[in-house]
């Protein structure tokens, strides 16, 4: 988080059952795009939290909730979906550190169940479960302060608006021009209980890994780094004197490996690029009951190729390493225990299972994360997920083609 720029809130009612990308469109579009053309910004880049609001844990106890991760990274996914045609439309910039016309968006999931009462005198406070997403309470008094809180105007986003303003009150002052109202969409039915987090539950994992150049921060690398996250196992802060906080190793290409990209010229340092992702992840992992007030949540343990963090009370620890092969740490470190790609890398998920069978190691679960594309869809009923054309979707290449030819027009 930028020390000298307050992010805005969009908060999202309950989404469309089925979750799919015309019914995600139909339901969120409106309120995105709105919410995008406000904080479009001659003068500088803005920052964007896109909360949802869906019943997506199961689990009675708080320590023992469940989620069906395919259909977590699903909505996740159609969400920044949404986000990169609408950006690429509107000519808003979705890299972190993007400048003028550019909005850094992020989509959180909050845990709500539309059913559930509070008593009068509830309290809202920090109360993390064993996963990394956090309830309507939780999230309204560790996200704060805002620059403007927009809220859908329909019965569905007065649902969940009303709950969480009332959670948030204390946290910070609010004008009332800070509290912005945006057209909502079209729900035909909600998604519930049953539909979201499904019959079947999938586990989470003490240690999960990915990899990736992570080149001016998009919307692709949010979606494959949030999938990640929705899998690890958080034990409790009164478990670390025996239990080891869950580990998130994230693979980042070195420098000398991405020489012969198009417009390499233009590719950031890997220091840049790991300071990004550990950024964006303090975004969805850290809760500090001061929120944001005093400046960036996120401390980094740097050395060479190596940078670290912490977070939740040192329960999730963040490990960035520089890969100069296409496997890095999933073969020199054998209690990994899942690995996440995108349709585009699968085949080295293969490879690496392949490698690890061959020194005698367990092999890893491998979870694939829909593709982004950022061009809007023609035909009815086609879906932008897992294709094998990845021409169109959101990419680094294509940021970088555009900031070497703005170099050019200034030259």
């Amino acid at each position: 988080m930028s020390q000298d720029v307050r992010p805005s809130l969009l908060l999202l009612p309950y989404p469309p059952d089925p979750i799919t990308r015309d019914s995600l469109n139909a339901a969120y579009r409106p309120s995105i795009k709105a919410t995008l053309q406000k904080l479009n910004n001659s003068n500088g880049g803005t920052q964007l939290i896109i909360a949802v609001a869906c019943p997506i844990l199961s689990g009675q106890f708080i320590r023992s909730k469940t989620l069906s991760w395919p259909q977590a990274q699903t909505l996740v996914a159609g969400i920044y979906g949404v986000i990169s045609v609408l950006c690429a439309q509107l000519s808003i910039g979705t890299e972190v550190n993007g400048g003028p016309h550019s909005v850094d968006s992020t989509v959180v999931l909050i845990d709500d169940d539309r059913n559930k009462h509070y008593r009068e005198d509830f309290r809202p406070a920090i109360d993390p479960n064993n996963t990394a997403i956090v309830d309507m309470a939780t999230f309204a008094s560790a996200y704060y302060p805002w620059d403007n809180i927009f809220t859908v105007r329909s019965e569905l986003g007065y649902q969940v608006a009303q709950p969480y303003l009332k959670f948030a009150e204390g946290k910070q002052n609010l004008l009332q021009s800070q509290l912005v109202p945006v057209e909502g969409g079209l729900v035909l039915n909600i998604a519930n209980n049953n539909s979201l987090s499904g019959p079947a539950q999938t586990s989470t994992y003490p240690t999960v890994c990915l990899g990736g150049t992570f080149d001016y921060l998009h919307p692709g690398h949010k979606l494959l780094l949030t999938a990640g996250a929705l899998l690890l196992q958080v034990p409790r802060t009164s478990d670390l004197t025996t239990t080891p906080p869950s580990q998130y190793i994230i693979g980042i290409t070195g420098d000398e490996m991405l020489r012969n990209k198009k417009f390499a010229e233009f590719v950031q340092p890997w220091e840049e690029r790991a300071r990004n992702v550990l950024a964006f992840l303090a975004q969805l992992l850290e809760l500090s009951p001061r929120g944001w007030k005093d400046g960036p949540r996120l401390q980094i343990e740097e050395s060479d190729g190596d940078f670290q963090a912490t977070f939740r009370d040192g329960t999730i620890r963040v490990q960035c390493v520089r890969i100069q092969d296409a496997f890095g740490p999933t073969i020199t470190v054998e209690g990994i225990d899942a690995l996440v790609v995108s349709g585009e890398t699968r085949s080295g998920g293969k490879a690496v299972n392949d490698k690890r069978a061959e020194k005698g190691w367990h092999v890893l679960d491998v979870f694939e994360v829909d593709v982004l594309d950022a061009k809007e869809k023609e035909d009815v009923g086609e879906e932008p997920t897992k294709t094998e054309d990845f021409a169109s979707k959101i990419s680094s290449t294509a940021i970088r083609q555009q900031r070497a030819a703005k170099a050019q027009t200034k030259i």
